[in-house]
């Protein structure tokens, strides 16, 4: 058994040295003036401190993180309140809000931006707006991890029994969804909204079809960075992947937080 569990162990520190290869040299070609040779050249921060005093950058650190935030609160709230009518009162269509929810995964970013673009563009509405516009189609780009990790959540706590017991207990079948069900499949929310903030930070075809440069992300800085200068183009990677952490972070001490609470109270 302890012959197994070092092998394991080898097994998995070799996978993550492998993954994170490309962060490390990222981060040392970020700190260096230049890398021809076996060993990089001339020690500097100078990256950082340009990164941290443009204005510019700064803004597009503040719209990525709310390009991922609003998109992904507002399917979780559509996909939360699909499921609990289909469970509770039209059972029969939930294969069919399955199969609506997991069409996005076969439509293309290039596809989804073109055929948003050539429907609202010249509409007078709200939805002509730009931003409205990226915000819609990252609604629908990350709807299948939403859905499915939130689906998956309430089946392994049996929504409609805990509803039924709440109901004897005389809450209502919303109120009892919202202060029984939710509670107890948030840590599927959470796994959704993780893998959704990876999809949103990573994208650059949508917000460049939909957004152009009028809000670039800093995935825009990053491509615009790298036609100028590569060393600084790294320095701007390694922040994604700093906020990325960051956030992923966050999230997992406040589930961390969750969890110990309904130990205690157990």
């Amino acid at each position: 058994m302890k012959k197994k569990s070092a092998g394991s162990v080898a097994i998995m520190l070799l996978v993550m040295i492998y993954l994170l290869i490309p962060l490390v040299i990222s981060i040392i070609y970020s700190v260096f003036h230049k890398w021809t040779g076996v060993v990089p050249e001339g020690f500097t921060l100078h990256n950082y401190v340009d990164l941290f005093t443009d204005s510019n950058f700064l803004a597009s650190v503040g719209r990525s993180i709310g390009m991922c935030i609003i998109p992904i609160i507002v399917t979780i709230i559509i996909v939360l309140l699909a499921l609990f009518v289909t469970a509770i009162y039209f059972p029969k269509l939930e294969k069919y809000v399955q199969i609506i929810c997991m069409i996005p995964y076969t439509i293309q970013g290039v596809i989804l931006s073109v055929s948003i673009l050539s429907l609202y563009v010249g509409s007078s509405s709200i939805l002509s707006n730009r931003l409205v516009m990226l915000m819609g189609a990252y609604c629908i780009v990350i709807l299948p991890y939403i859905y499915q990790g939130i689906r998956n959540g309430m089946r392994a706590v049996n929504m409609p029994t805990l509803i039924e017991a709440a109901e004897m207990l005389g809450a209502s079948k919303i109120y009892a969804f919202f202060r029984v069900v939710v509670p107890n499949i948030l840590s599927a929310i959470i796994v959704s909204s993780l893998l959704a903030v990876g999809i949103i930070f990573g994208d650059y075809v949508l917000i460049r079809n939909l957004a152009g440069t009028s809000a670039p992300n800093m995935q825009i800085f990053l491509y615009q960075t790298m036609k100028s200068d590569s060393t600084k183009a790294s320095a701007v990677f390694v922040v994604i992947m700093f906020v990325t952490f960051v956030i992923t972070a966050i999230v997992l001490f406040v589930k961390s937080r969750e969890a110990k609470g309904k130990t205690h109270r157990k």
